[in-house]
């Protein structure tokens, strides 16, 4: 009987080798095909995006928007009316124990929380009056990440795989990158998901503290017998696809079957550093004493790495602390010892995200490399406890560089303690029509059909935020 007249479920249970093959298409959680967008909308300024999440919620008032009042006031009661915090456990002002100064040729303010980022001040665009929706960490993640508050939308990552395309077809377009202290945000792997875009367009972990970066990426079998398995299997799986409804979905699962088996030979040349000068694994701090920051540095050399191999988006994970109730999930999260939980968590984050910044200038690559630092929100100007901030999702702050940007600019205010937004308040998906903008994308215009309704990442909002865009 020819291999023809064997149903799809009969010929994997006949051939190991066609299991094997099989199972490929496990190895990652995504890849990238070719955008189904034509061409883009307009010129873009960045081909890339390096995403600093800083799972948890650091302080606005301590780092990027510092506030001299706090200190005028401290342990007075607040002057206005206060929205219910997230464990309600409200204290009075809070000074920052961190000081305030002037960087750069561009004079910004901010504290010494973060000296080496302050240092790169005139290369940052700092936005001071993000607000969100939410004050709870996992639908603050969902938020920050898809525009929505809960599962079931893609991620940006996602959407800009989806909107791009992939660049070099050896690797998944949208890559997170995990360390062995650092945790998924609450909230789970689904932050990082294609939800109803093609699964071609998900997220792909990747472990950089592991032997393999990527589980049973070491083949077990010849390539050659690989090749061959994967064309009976991409054949019978075109075939099924031809019959049933959900085709696409059945295609991005032989593009992720294709991807995975070119990744056996990327995967590996990338994560070999052997080839990166002393001076440069210095520079990240990947020999620092410090484990986490040692790690932290392993990431954003990571990262260079991927965007100079055409990775469109990649997402970096900060490693735990375990300070001040902050976690693995949620490591900035000092409701507790704020002082010596952030101060921790900004020596491991410091000098390697500097480092990014200065070595994709350096290399030419920061004005096509988008970076964007931000938390799901900021936190209180006064206490929770006696030296713990709450969340809080009112006004706060974040930076992008490079890809297009203004450097030593700050957009938009807060009030004079912090507390809420008060000019040119900006949203989430004001934040994502820019990114969007940067790569050559119209968000309004970047959709997809799915339950009737045309999505998109922005929803119905989002303004490009011009005034920070060179």
């Amino acid at each position: 009987m020819s291999i023809n007249h064997h149903s799809r479920r009969d010929f994997l249970k006949l051939t190991s080798r066609g299991i094997s093959a099989y199972t490929l298409s496990n190895l990652v959680n995504a890849a990238s095909t070719t955008s189904p967008l034509t061409m883009l909308h307009h010129k873009p300024r960045a081909k890339s995006v390096i995403f600093l999440y800083m799972s948890g919620g650091f302080s606005h008032v301590d780092s990027f928007d510092p506030k001299p009042m706090l200190k005028q006031l401290n342990g007075q009661s607040m002057p206005v009316p206060l929205e219910r915090t997230q464990f309600d456990q409200n204290g009075n002002i809070m000074a920052s124990p961190w000081e305030i100064a002037k960087y750069g040729k561009s004079g910004l303010e901010m504290t010494n929380m973060f000296p080496k980022i302050a240092a790169r001040a005139d290369d940052l665009a700092i936005i001071r009056s993000m607000t969100a929706k939410f004050s709870e960490h996992s639908q603050g993640n969902f938020f920050m990440h898809t525009g929505f508050p809960f599962l079931g939308y893609p991620s940006a990552g996602a959407w800009v795989s989806y909107g791009c395309g992939t660049a070099n077809p050896n690797l998944p377009s949208y890559i997170v990158l995990r360390s062995k202290n650092a945790s998924i945000p609450v909230g789970g792997v689904s932050i990082f998901g294609n939800a109803f875009l093609p699964a071609t367009n998900q997220g792909s972990i990747f472990n950089i503290s592991e032997n393999q970066a990527v589980p049973h990426i070491t083949p077990t079998m010849l390539k050659a017998e690989q090749r061959r398995s994967l064309d009976i299997i991409g054949k019978l799986d075109r075939g099924f696809a031809d019959r049933i409804a959900a085709k696409d979905a059945v295609m991005a699962s032989v593009a992720n079957a294709e991807t995975a088996f070119l990744m056996q030979e990327a995967v590996p040349e990338l994560t070999d550093i052997s080839s990166e000068s002393e001076a440069t694994k210095t520079l990240y701090g990947i020999d620092s004493k410090n484990e986490n920051q040692a790690e932290y540095g392993r990431q954003c050399l990571m990262a260079r790495r991927l965007v100079e191999r055409g990775v469109r988006f990649v997402e970096l994970s900060c490693c735990n602390e375990g300070i001040g109730d902050g976690n693995g999930a949620n490591p900035w999260d000092q409701h507790r010892e704020l002082q010596r939980g952030h101060g921790a968590m900004a020596e491991q984050i410091d000098g390697p995200i500097a480092a990014l910044i200065g070595d994709l200038k350096t290399r030419g690559m920061l004005e096509e490399t988008l970076i964007v630092f931000t938390g799901e929100f900021g936190r209180t100007p006064f206490s929770q406890g006696s030296n713990g901030r709450d969340h809080n999702p009112y006004g706060f702050s974040l930076w992008l560089a490079g890809g297009g940007t203004k450097g030593g600019v700050a957009y938009g205010d807060t009030d004079e303690l912090g507390y809420r937004a008060v000019t040119n308040v900006s949203t989430v998906y004001d934040l994502w029509a820019t990114v969007l903008h940067l790569l050559g994308i119209d968000h309004e215009r970047l959709t997809f059909r799915w339950s009737g309704r045309d999505m998109r990442l922005t929803d119905v909002h989002g303004n490009v935020i011009h005034d920070i865009i060179a």
